[in-house]
Order: structure tokens, then C-alpha cells, then sequence
């Protein structure tokens, strides 16, 4: 099955250029800019032997406390099995520990562990000089200005997609 293109042909191309008007290009942007920002906190959580899907847990349950892991597959947008490996791998380290949910057998809520809570401010510490170096070529401002509207853009008014 091919799927049917449009004859118009158009003249805006999709690239991750300054000023590209194609409507792909603000994702394109979005993903360059992550790739730039995972990269650069990977280096600095290398040295603590986590990676950035295990922080990005590491925060929620900082951020919520004990969280069973259907939420923290919403909160990370991880999946099932992606979250059970993460998990898996925090326990390993002494990071996190599994604990029973009262009242509901099959439930297990996930809570950071005091070592956890060191590795996690270990890494902000870690991570501070590296954060400067991707905002260097903002003018005073921006970087709070672009904060704000990427928070306005990832979490929307209403909860719109």
C-alpha cells in the first residue's frame, strides 16, 4: 500500500536551519536541542554511574516521593518494561527501593533511597558548570525566557497535546 502524496510540490524544506518555515522544523529544532542538552548532561552524570533515564526517575521521585511505576511511565514517558528495567537498575545501585502499596497487593510504590537523595544532589553539582555551557550564547534573559515558553510549550494549558 503507498500512500498518496499531494501534486503541489512544496517549496519549504524541513531542516533544523534558523528561520526554516517548513512545519517540521520547530520539532527538528526541539530534537537538535535535546540531542545537545542529553549530551551534555550525560557527561556529567557518567562519573556517578547513572545515566540520563535513571535521573529522569531519580527526579520524580524527588520531585513526588514514593511513585508507583504506572506513574512514573507517565512521568518519564518511558514504557512498562523500560521503567521495570530502570528501576531494576536504581535497586542494583541502592539508589531506589520497591515498596508494597497499602491496600493494593499487585502495586509497588518506588522511593528514593538516602544514597539516592546524595547521588542526586552529587549530580546538580556535577551538572552546573556543564548547564552554563549550553547557555552561553543567550543574552541575559533568555534563558529563563526560553525555560518559560518550553514549559508553556511541553505542558500546555488544558493538558492539549
Amino acid at each position: 500500500m503507498t500512500a498518496e502524496v499531494p501534486h503541489k510540490t512544496v517549496s519549504s524544506r524541513a531542516t533544523d536551519r534558523p528561520g526554516d518555515t517548513s512545519p517540521f522544523a520547530l520539532g527538528l529544532l526541539l530534537r537538535q536541542a535535546h540531542w545537545r542538552a542529553a549530551t551534555v548532561m550525560t557527561e556529567a552524570l557518567r562519573p556517578l554511574g547513572i545515566e540520563l533515564r535513571h535521573f529522569a526517575v531519580l527526579i520524580v521521585l524527588v520531585d513526588r516521593g514514593p511513585t508507583v511505576q504506572r506513574d512514573l511511565v507517565a512521568a518519564t514517558g518511558s514504557d512498562k518494561a523500560g521503567i521495570m528495567r530502570i528501576v531494576d537498575d536504581l535497586e542494583r545501585k541502592g539508589l531506589a527501593v520497591r515498596k508494597a502499596v497499602p491496600g493494593d497487593r499487585r502495586a509497588r510504590a518506588v522511593e528514593i533511597t538516602p544514597q539516592g537523595v546524595e547521588l542526586f544532589d552529587a549530580a546538580h553539582v556535577a551538572a552546573a558548570p556543564l548547564a552554563d555551557r549550553l547557555i552561553a550564547d543567550l543574552k541575559p534573559g533568555e534563558a529563563e525566557q526560553l525555560t518559560d515558553l518550553l514549559t508553556r510549550f511541553a505542558y500546555p494549558a488544558g493538558g492539549q497535546a
